[in-house]
């Protein structure tokens, strides 16, 4: 059933304040050019403190929060409230629960931010209903036990304001020379486009891209989308393993998301990162090119169980190779030099024999598609 944006549906608060910023940041901006005139040093404040609200949303809000993906200590946990707080998209118990709903119930009717109700409805327009304005507490109980996550959620307008708006208004004017060029850019110029580039991700991430992983819903990869959510654009890799602190996998994936929270971890800050192991990641991508190869074909082709065992054999070839991986850098303060040499050869070795059993099941898979 589609929504319905009247009087007696809408929450006042929330339409009013995505009404209202852009305007305030348009009519501001204009205001400080006219006053003032440009200034490179303020343009460089708003970017400071959109990263800073932004990459508290994703590394923070998204995945240390909403999915545990790793764990931090209280200074990062209460830097990613504070400025999390700075991008008015609510407090985190709010925000987390929401997402951990979408996460259960994509797609379907319950799911808070369903693209089938349409491009803007997923956007922001359930943003604006009143549907959408309380804590989904069966999925908030570990936040309740977070004395920090409660303290955020009580003293949110406050931490938002003061973070938000109050702080880069009067770095723009004392370190500036600008008040007004401080609230234009570095308060309503970060809290308008951060919106949008997060919500994207509600929105054109379940629109454009491809799906390597899996098709049980519709979320999708995308590198430009990264480009414009820190990260977050390789979507459809995180609706199948949500639990991973990474979006993007690869090393020339950008994911500056994912850099931090490494960042943090080389410093003792975070520790316990949750990544999926590369088979469970291979043998998805094979899956799902063996799923869309078999609609092609009919389910008694030989073809199909002669590719599958091409599948098995490059698993278990790449566990093996990974096993030795595992074992080397574990190890490498204990063993003696002749046992890391045979192990570094073994690695060698096991690649090779991956790398020649992938190289079978592509090219089985290629012929099998002509």
């Amino acid at each position: 059933m589609a929504k319905s944006y009247n009087k007696d549906t809408l929450s006042w608060l929330n339409t009013t304040f995505l009404i209202v910023t852009p305007i305030l940041f348009i009519a501001s901006t204009a205001l400080w050019l006219s006053v003032d005139g440009f200034d490179i040093n303020q343009l460089w404040l708003g970017v400071v403190f959109y990263c800073l609200t932004g990459l508290s949303i994703t590394a923070g809000y998204h995945r240390l929060f909403a999915h545990r993906s790793y764990k931090a200590n209280s200074l990062v946990k209460l830097f990613f409230l504070t400025f999390g707080a700075a991008a008015f998209q609510n407090s985190i118990l709010k925000w987390g629960s929401d997402h951990r709903l979408h996460h259960n119930k994509v797609d379907t009717e319950a799911d808070p931010y369903n693209i089938n109700e349409g491009f803007f409805y997923a956007h922001m327009g359930w943003i604006l209903l009143k549907d959408n304005d309380t804590v989904k507490e069966k999925y908030a109980k570990d936040f309740y036990r977070d004395p920090l996550v409660l303290w955020q959620h009580k003293y949110y307008l406050i931490i938002s304001a003061v973070f938000g708006i109050i702080m880069p208004t009067v770095l723009g004017g004392v370190l500036f020379g600008s008040y007004l060029g401080g609230f234009a850019l570095g308060a309503m110029g970060k809290v308008v486009v951060l919106h949008h580039s997060t919500f994207f991700i509600n929105s054109l991430c379940h629109c454009l891209g491809s799906k390597p992983y899996t098709d049980t819903n519709t979320a999708k990869d995308s590198w430009f989308m990264a480009l414009l959510t820190f990260g977050e654009g390789y979507h459809n890799f995180h609706h199948y393993f949500q639990n991973d602190y990474r979006n993007g996998i690869m090393w020339y994936h950008f994911d500056p998301t994912k850099w931090l929270i490494n960042i943090f971890e080389k410093f003792g800050m975070a520790w316990d990162l949750k990544v999926v192991s590369s088979k469970k990641i291979l043998n998805a991508k094979m899956n799902m090119k063996e799923i869309r190869l078999a609609r092609k074909l009919s389910k008694q082709d030989a073809r199909l169980e002669e590719l599958l065992e091409l599948k098995k054999k490059a698993l278990a070839s790449l566990s093996e190779w990974q096993d030795f991986r595992v074992l080397y850098l574990n190890n490498k303060a204990e063993f003696t030099r002749e046992r890391l040499s045979s192990l570094k050869q073994k690695i060698r070795e096991s690649k090779k024999v991956f790398q020649t059993h992938f190289h079978e099941w592509n090219q089985y898979l290629d012929s099998v598609q002509v």
